[in-house]
């Protein structure tokens, strides 16, 4: 699983990426981070600031049928605001991550995709 972070108006989000086995699909998740004093695992001396927190938006990226569409869910029982540019940089995730998908299908399947 892996993640990246991004810093806006003082907030700290997070976009998540992981393989859903029972869906047949990558997982790209929105979340607000959540601070933490965790050492990095690939290299110790990194200090691990933010991890991801509970996912707000989910985008489920379908890698063995190129016809099937991504879907979006959305998990916010209360109101959360989502600024516009971190929309903006989740859904640029989430196209780099179709694109890589049916680039790996055309060339060999779903396996191929990272």
């Amino acid at each position: 699983m892996s993640w990246e972070l991004r810093e806006h108006a003082g907030r700290h989000y997070a976009v998540q990426f992981h393989y859903a086995l029972p869906d047949d699909a990558w997982s790209v998740e929105l979340s607000e981070a959540r601070p933490t004093s965790a050492r990095g695992t690939e290299n110790p001396e990194a200090v691990v600031t933010h991890l991801p927190g509970a996912a707000v938006l989910r985008v489920l990226v379908p890698d063995e049928d190129p016809h099937l569409e991504p879907t979006v869910r959305i998990f916010s029982p209360d109101e959360h605001v989502v600024p516009y540019e971190i929309m903006r940089w989740f859904m640029e995730q989430v196209a780099d991550q179709v694109e890589r998908c049916r680039i790996a299908f055309e060339q060999g399947g779903p396996e191929a995709v990272e």
